[in-house]
């Protein structure tokens, strides 16, 4: 197949990418290489897709639909998995502009797109940001989430929304995910993993939210390219109810460990990794942070059979291990 990868350049878009690049699909990347965080990193996962012979690059930004379009038009794919986004909870506090351009402007030139050159599945990103503060747990796919607590989170959403209205009009069928505390090689740099690992190697302080007061569902990336990769391949179908209505094809997962970790036994993981302890700045809540995540993960089953499973012990040390030998540590 002729598969489109929106944010190809990114942690998990490198990953998933050559996944699908390993099954033998072709697979044209985008990225913008926005400054957001280090963009020598995003060209070196960039030069990990280009030893691929069956995959292809070029420098898109998908909030500029002419670009976008003309992508579509001199190309034929049969699915997009569109993992463009501009990330990261609290810097959606500083500047919520960037986020409405890239994650609500870029997302509907991927839906037109997907629309009007009959791409036969749409899968893409949302996250576990859109359960805002939901004290049920674990959080279910079937939950309300029109509360959300950060721009980031309330752009997801409106991608889940917007996905679901091109569903139900054209037809177009789409899957979202919502993905949990992703972590592992090649990470990002402004994510818990690697801001510890750093900080201490370097002998600086870490700084802890909530007092270490929080839970995540830290999820490793194997497990969340797996997901993706599974449901690719289950196209949703219109469904025609008893009563003769119409559900259209669309479909929601989360992708996450289903075991939440206390943030201080997350720190203590790598702490152990590492052999050394880690220096800790005890903070306050973070705004526009959630005290715990935890997915509930069975229509991921239910469909494509496949619940992750690496434990936090093994997924740090790759994580580690990786960091080390990248930065010559």
């Amino acid at each position: 197949m002729n598969i489109l990868v929106t944010g190809a350049a990114g942690f998990i878009g490198m990953h998933v990418a050559i996944k699908f690049l390993k099954s033998g699909d072709k697979v044209y990347g985008v990225d913008n290489l926005s400054d957001y965080y280090d963009v020598s990193l995003k060209e070196a996962r960039l030069n990990e897709l280009e030893k691929y012979d069956n995959f292809k690059f070029s420098k898109i930004d998908i909030s500029h639909n002419s670009d976008i379009e003309e992508l579509f038009k001199t190309n034929t794919f049969d699915m997009v998995i569109s993992l463009a986004a501009q990330p990261g909870v609290r810097y959606s506090l500083k500047n919520p502009h960037v986020y409405v351009q890239s994650n609500i402007v870029g997302f509907i030139n991927i839906l037109e797109c997907c629309r009007h050159h009959k791409v036969k599945h749409l899968v893409y990103a949302s996250s576990s940001s859109v359960y805002g503060n939901n004290k049920k747990m674990p959080f279910q796919v079937t939950d309300n989430v029109d509360h959300p607590i950060s721009i980031y989170a309330a752009t997801k959403k409106s991608n889940e929304l917007m996905a679901y209205t091109y569903a139900s009009l054209y037809g177009l069928p789409c899957t979202g995910l919502r993905f949990f505390t992703v972590y592992g090689p090649w990470g990002r740099p402004d994510m818990a993993p690697f801001l510890f690992t750093d900080a201490i190697l370097n002998k600086k302080k870490i700084k802890v939210f909530n007092h270490g007061d929080l839970l995540r569902d830290f999820t490793y990336v194997d497990d969340i390219v797996e997901g993706v990769y599974r449901v690719s391949q289950k196209v949703p179908e219109t469904k025609v109810l008893e009563d003769q209505s119409e559900v259209p094809p669309y479909i929601l997962h989360n992708i996450g460990n289903n075991n939440p970790i206390k943030l201080l036994d997350f720190i203590e993981t790598i702490e152990t990794r590492l052999g050394q302890k880690a220096e800790k700045e005890m903070l306050p809540m973070q705004e526009g942070d959630v005290y715990s995540t935890f997915a509930d993960t069975k229509s991921l089953q239910d469909e494509v059979g496949f619940n992750p499973s690496t434990e936090l012990k093994e997924g740090i040390d790759r994580f580690i291990s990786w960091y080390l030998k990248f930065y010559e540590k």
